[in-house]
């Protein structure tokens, strides 16, 4: 029987391209972002739903895989209500039961209508102390699924140039699943491999043969600023003209990174949604003075290098709305990580669970 992936709240599909490339098919991809359509589809050669998780049935799912496959169901609740920022707020208020924080229930009641054989999540750290997780974990027990809770990962350990942590949870009806181990010495993933080919332009251009490599303008006094940015270091290398004034107050001598330049040999900062802005953290290039272009935001969350963004006839675009896109991502080495770990767990366990279901 063939094993078939759905990956609800896929966005532009970072998920869903680690697990191709750990070798499962996909088959459809959820999310109510229309503007994740082309991308999701053209990269993934998957279909793409645009729909409301909330509105989605467990027919509906059911009805994308084939009428004999294993099912695999793999998400990323949208994480902005438990990160770091947020989740303060979070857990003193009362909107726990808004929309946008009880995606994760819905993800709960999908699995109880479709009873995938895999269940595998993927969000940020803080996730796994609030309570919507600890009924999510409770559903998937109910359910007869193994799972371990979910573990923290970080990510140079499994080769992703980032400065960040994630939470993955996997949950199986075969038995016990586990991640893999890490991949990789962290001491040795760094930026330098990931984009120190790609041409060099300047702030505000765009290379000719590569949309995507398009880097946001820069204010005279920010290109002064990264012009006296060291890699790896502070604004507190500036002169005293160049700092801000927010920079010179006892509240501000604490946010050390932004502004900040990148260095070749150590790892880049977490890529957020505002990766291409030079003032929101250290995202500065580790040479050319200007902040990171969009393709090479692209490559430190392990896309592809040929991964489109946009069809080849734009010629014009939203840079927020890309990087958006780009920040949100499953970071694609994690997908396959996530996909080996369910293959080597399938391998071993697969034999037992179909032994079981013949008697």
């Amino acid at each position: 029987m063939p094993f078939e992936v759905i990956d609800l709240f896929c966005g532009v599909g970072g998920l869903t391209c680690g697990m191709r490339q750990a070798g499962f098919h996909v088959v459809a991809g959820f999310d109510n972002d229309q503007t994740c359509e082309y991308t999701y589809s053209h990269n993934n050669h998957t279909e793409f739903h645009c729909r409301n998780i909330k509105e989605v049935t467990g027919e509906e799912i059911n009805s994308c895989y084939s009428q004999d496959a294993q099912k695999i169901l793999v998400g990323c609740a949208p994480c902005q209500p438990f990160s770091t920022m947020s989740y303060k707020r979070f857990v003193t208020s009362s909107r726990e039961n808004d929309v946008k924080y009880d995606l994760l229930s819905e993800f709960g009641r999908l699995i109880k209508d479709v009873h995938p054989i895999i269940v595998a999540m993927e969000n940020v750290p803080e996730l796994k102390n609030s309570e919507v997780f600890h009924r999510f974990v409770e559903v998937l027990r109910n359910e007869g699924y193994y799972t371990d809770g979910g573990q923290v990962v970080y990510c140079p350990d499994y080769g992703i140039p980032q400065n960040r942590h994630r939470f993955i949870l996997l949950a199986s009806k075969v038995g016990e699943i586990k991640l893999l181990p890490p991949t990789h010495n962290r001491r040795t993933v760094t930026v330098r491999p990931f984009i120190e080919n790609l041409p060099p332009i300047a702030a505000g251009e765009m290379y000719e043969f590569d949309k995507l490599h398009r880097t946001a303008s820069l204010s005279e006094i920010n290109l002064k600023r990264i012009k006296a940015s060291v890699p790896g270091g502070t604004w507190k290398d500036w002169p005293e003209e160049l700092r801000c004034a927010c920079h010179r107050k006892d509240s501000g001598q604490t946010y050390t990174s932004v502004y900040g330049r990148m260095s070749w040999d150590k790892i880049g900062p977490t890529m957020t949604t505002q990766f291409f802005c030079y003032g929101t953290g250290r995202y500065g290039h580790p040479e050319q003075d200007r902040a990171l272009s969009l393709r090479e935001g692209a490559l430190l969350q392990t896309f592809p290098r040929d991964y489109e963004f946009f069809p080849p006839n734009v010629t014009d675009y939203c840079m927020r709305d890309v990087a958006r896109h780009i920040g949100n991502a499953v970071p694609v080495r994690l997908g396959e990580i996530i996909g080996e770990s369910i293959n080597r767990h399938l391998n071993k366990k697969l034999t037992k669970y179909d032994s079981k279901e013949k008697k």
